[in-house]
């Protein structure tokens, strides 16, 4: 079916609209009450989403931005190499930021849904989730100093963790533990159990196996054809929202070109031009002017940038719709080749998923006139011990990774609001009893940092936060962060500029 011809009833589209997003909030409490890691049961940094034949996003739960948009490309990547092989009891896993992943330790389990009746696949459901320790040079594989993917720990491509029904443990130690621990001064997972369980409860037991539930529910109820009809139907209601917004950018900028361009510490410029057409309610955006791919890890993958552009567009809409592919219809985006937003295929990505995408998210935002920018990073903080003993083989270890909170950006008629995670990284902090009890650290101070939202102009934007960790015994630690070294957080219409972080 390519698509809906029919006009929808209203009542229908917004029935269906709540009865897919509440399939994805139920595959989510699914997964968080069924995983033990703390990223993902506290700190909820996890998402899921209902999808179309085609891979297209139908709508998801509002769990993190930077998944959602993204994880389309990583079914679509799977559906091109299996093609109709796929199967009844057959699970896919991957996180390859090749293959539409966000970066290693953000794992995608695909599961395809087939009807009952023709046994074609008829929706796709996925849950990703940021597991703590996937190897890598560095306990939390979010390494500040890694030069390629390699360090950042196991790269997984397209992995069919469940084939048939059957559980492919001895395959997925392989991929986790004894592939990453090839690289030199790498180490496998260093707590393969912890991840094991948290994957076998997504790929196997829940989310995906409830969500299938749930859609045949839906079929059961109105008929695959009308399932179908309202499915597109939602996706073309997205795309007339965006394709109004757009429009009302234009006549509010009084012009059909924006631009602006904000820069990573290192100096590496992220620019944008957008130019709308009025008449068609389309727009290209054309990010020429980034700056090249990177030694370090702040380059992104193309998903990213797509989620974050996704993400900005959701945002500004003044409407109750699920994020879904309607809203990217209407866009053309243009990433220049070899840019820090285009990385090679083995560049080293860790930092674009969780820094670089906030910036995109600012320099999307400044150009539409939309907000000030806000904390523009997410301020990873990774702990741990474990790796390899002194005859190079793996030992048996621990990771922690929180991102730490910051002030969100004023806009024109409100403040911004202090000590929150803003725009992609919709998670969570380590609350501190579950922190003190599970690891060997003492929570001193966790606060919020006096005027460091950059003035007392009003509107206000949000202040950051002070968080102050003693560690009980020797353990590996690292922060991977921006906005901390040369550049502070910028604003629009005379607002100062946010204080630098600082570790």
């Amino acid at each position: 079916m390519e698509g809906a011809t029919n006009a929808p009833d209203p009542i229908l589209l917004t029935l269906f609209a709540n009865r897919f997003m509440s399939v994805a909030e139920a595959m989510g409490r699914s997964l968080q009450q069924t995983s033990i890691s703390t990223n993902i049961k506290e700190r909820l940094d996890f998402s899921c989403a209902l999808f179309a034949p085609d891979g297209d996003l139908v709508a998801n739960a509002p769990f993190i931005p930077i998944h959602l948009g993204s994880m389309s490309f990583a079914v679509k990547y799977q559906m091109k190499l299996y093609g109709d092989s796929l199967k009844e009891g057959d699970v896919l896993m991957t996180n390859s930021p090749h293959a539409g992943g966000s970066h290693l330790p953000d794992i995608t389990i695909i599961t395809p849904v087939f009807d009952a009746n023709s046994k074609e696949i008829i929706f796709f459901t996925a849950s990703r989730g940021h597991h703590a320790d996937i190897g890598g040079i560095l306990p939390g594989s979010m390494p500040p100093t890694s030069v390629n993917i390699f360090e950042e720990g196991a790269e997984i491509v397209s992995f069919k963790i469940v084939n048939g029904g059957i559980f492919d443990r001895e395959g997925l130690v392989d991929y986790m533990v004894n592939k990453p621990a090839q690289y030199p001064g790498s180490s496998g997972c260093r707590n393969i159990r912890d991840v094991e369980s948290d994957l076998k409860a997504a790929s196997v037991f829940l989310p995906n196996h409830k969500g299938i539930q749930l859609i045949h529910a839906i079929v059961d109820d109105y008929g695959l054809k009308t399932v179908q009809e309202y499915m597109y139907h939602i996706r073309n209601n997205a795309e007339m929202s965006v394709r109004n917004l757009l429009r009302d950018a234009a006549k509010r900028a009084g012009s059909n070109v924006l631009e602006a361009i904000d820069y990573l510490d290192d100096g590496s410029p992220i620019q944008i031009r957008v130019e709308i057409d009025e008449t068609a309610g389309s727009t290209i955006l054309d990010f020429e002017g980034t700056g090249c791919e990177v030694r370090g890890n702040l380059n992104a993958p193309i998903s990213v940038v797509h989620s974050a552009v996704i993400y900005c567009m959701r945002a500004m809409l003044d409407l109750d719709i699920p994020l879904n592919a309607g809203c990217l219809v209407p866009l053309d985006i243009r990433i220049p080749q070899k840019s820090l937003l285009a990385p090679s295929r083995t560049a080293a990505v860790c930092g674009g998923n969780v820094l670089t995408s906030q910036r995109i998210v600012d320099v999307v935002l400044k150009a539409f006139h939309a907000c000030a920018a806000s904390q523009g990073c997410t301020n990873n903080l990774t702990f741990g011990a474990g790796g390899k003993d002194k005859d190079g083989k793996s030992i048996a270890g621990w990771g922690y990774y929180e991102t730490i909170a910051g002030g969100s950006g004023a806009g024109p008629t409100w403040h911004g609001t202090s000590g929150v995670h803003t725009h992609i990284t919709n998670t969570r902090i380590g609350d501190v009893e579950i922190l003190e009890r599970r690891y060997p650290v003492l929570l001193h101070t966790f606060g919020l940092r006096p005027s460091s939202g950059g003035g007392r102009q009003v509107p206000r934007r949000g202040t950051g936060v002070v968080r102050s960790i003693e560690f009980l015994e020797p353990m590996q630690v690292s922060i991977l962060s921006e906005r901390a070294r040369a550049r502070r957080t910028v604003s629009r219409g005379g607002g100062a500029a946010g204080a630098m972080g600082a570790q």
